[in-house]
């Protein structure tokens, strides 16, 4: 198992902005596949709120230099992400690309 310090190494500023752009890409390509008064729809809303909410600390741990909650933090968004389009909460227009898809 690698050290903190080993794991720090490794997460440079061009990996983490590499992730970042990915779920920047992400959050701009979902859309909610929920009717408005559903309750899919709440959980809809929450799931891209939280996604959105991650992703804007990812963005303040990376300006601070603190490339390893970034990191932590955008793995999150993105997670939430891919789980709202696994269970059918977003419309990505098919892309396998940028999420991890059921089929």
């Amino acid at each position: 198992m690698k050290s903190a310090a080993e794991i720090k190494k490794e997460l440079t500023r061009e990996k983490v902005e590499k992730y970042l752009d990915i779920t920047k890409r992400g959050l701009a390509k979902v859309k909610i596949a929920m009717p408005d008064r559903s309750h899919g729809k709440k959980m809809a809303d929450d799931f891209l709120n939280m996604a959105k909410a991650y992703y804007s600390d990812a963005e303040n741990f990376f300006k601070k230099g603190d490339y390893v909650n970034a990191f932590a933090c955008v793995n999150y968004a993105h997670g939430w992400l891919d789980a709202g389009v696994r269970i059918g909460l977003f419309d990505v227009g098919g892309d396998d690309q940028l999420f991890t898809l059921a089929e």
